[in-house]
């Protein structure tokens, strides 16, 4: 082992009370992850226990350069799956220094409605089905794909197995562990439809919690494809033509829907979110009127429509949720590049505040 790698894997917790907390928060894209560390006296139990931080907003695309400075708050912390020992994750959101969420703070807003009384009595769960493609550094084009070619077209590559079907592996089960290290409600993972693309699912996870660790759980992986020397893409159509896109879906239940007779309110939310169907796809991603053509198990961006079972729709309910008269159901519109705060305090405004 190399001195660099010595240092790197250095415990600290051996030699001082110190901790290191990397301060994580969303860029000026809305999409892009920045993050800087700063060194605490000693390990924390709650975001509560951390300091506010600030950072140069002209540099992110976030406050003009005459008045750059932007607060960071706090508001969830995770185990460092890097740094190890005590030291921490904390996903922090941004603010102006007179306490106003700048525009790019979707969770401030988010926050609110989770906790708004009838939000929050009815419990909300959500589970996030996150889709995303590995690409190669030099060329931008996903990984196991041939230089200026294809590979075989789409049908071996879902859950495959293989050295001709699935690529990235390493990175994905390194991540899996990592979330699980974090202290990230992460479900599972699998190889997606289209080659170089996989999916990991974060949940059930109640209120803005689900958006919390989403977003942790995305830092982890683009830090493990940093590692690796591999570009992690949310672009809800990487490769234009017969392939399948990406998208980011999002299971829902209320505690209500989760209770005998639940079956009847999943009918008349899956309804309300008809009513706001063009609201909510200005809100689910940007690009992804190339994702939702009707093709590729998916719904046209153009209508609304749900059905049990049923990929090509807007809205799927799963077969048990019929059959049990209760659960839970899937909005599959969200693109790949969602915000988890919009769409599920969107989706929580929608089905519960809306009359």
């Amino acid at each position: 082992m190399s001195i660099l790698s010595e240092l790197v894997n250095l415990k600290l917790e051996d030699h001082t009370d110190s901790i290191i907390a990397e301060y994580i928060w969303v860029g000026g894209s809305g999409i892009d992850i920045r993050s800087k560390a700063r060194t605490l006296p000693g390990p924390v139990k709650s975001p509560q226990e951390l300091p506010k931080w600030n950072y140069d907003g002209s540099s992110t695309g976030q406050a003009p350069g005459q008045d750059s400075e932007v607060i960071l708050y706090p508001q969830a912390i995770f185990r460092d799956p890097f740094r190890r020992g005590n030291n921490i994750l904390v996903i922090c959101d941004c603010y102006t220094p007179a306490g106003v969420p700048i525009p790019t703070n979707k969770r401030a807003n988010a926050a609110k409605i989770f906790s708004h009384p009838d939000v929050a009595k009815e419990v909300p769960w959500f589970g996030i089905e996150q889709e995303y493609t590995l690409l190669q550094k030099e060329v931008k084009w996903p990984l196991g794909w041939p230089l200026n070619g294809y590979p075989g077209p789409q049908g071996p590559y879902y859950c495959g197995t293989g050295a001709d079907k699935a690529w990235g592996r390493d990175i994905v089960n390194a991540h899996y562990k990592a979330c699980l290290y974090a202290g990230i409600q992460i479900s599972g993972i699998n190889g997606e439809v289209m080659p170089g693309q996989w999916e990991f699912q974060v949940g059930p996870a109640v209120g803005i919690s689900a958006g919390d660790q989403l977003w942790a759980a995305r830092y982890i992986l683009e830090r493990i494809t940093e590692i690796a020397g591999v570009v992690l893409s949310l672009d809800p159509k990487p490769i234009e033509g017969d392939w399948n896109g990406a998208g980011c879906h999002t299971n829902y239940s209320t505690k209500t829907m989760r209770e005998e007779g639940g079956y009847e309110e999943i009918k008349i939310a899956i309804e309300k979110l008809g009513k706001r169907h063009l609201e909510h796809i200005a809100a689910y991603g940007e690009g992804n009127e190339r994702r939702l053509t009707g093709k590729h198990e998916t719904a046209s961006i153009n209508s609304f429509s749900w059905g049990v079972a049923n990929r090509g729709c807007s809205v799927r309910v799963g077969r048990d949720t019929e059959a049990d008269g209760k659960g839970y159901f899937e909005d599959r519109r969200p693109a790949s590049n969602m915000d988890p705060y919009i769409v599920t305090s969107m989706i929580a405004e929608t089905t519960i505040l809306m009359k």
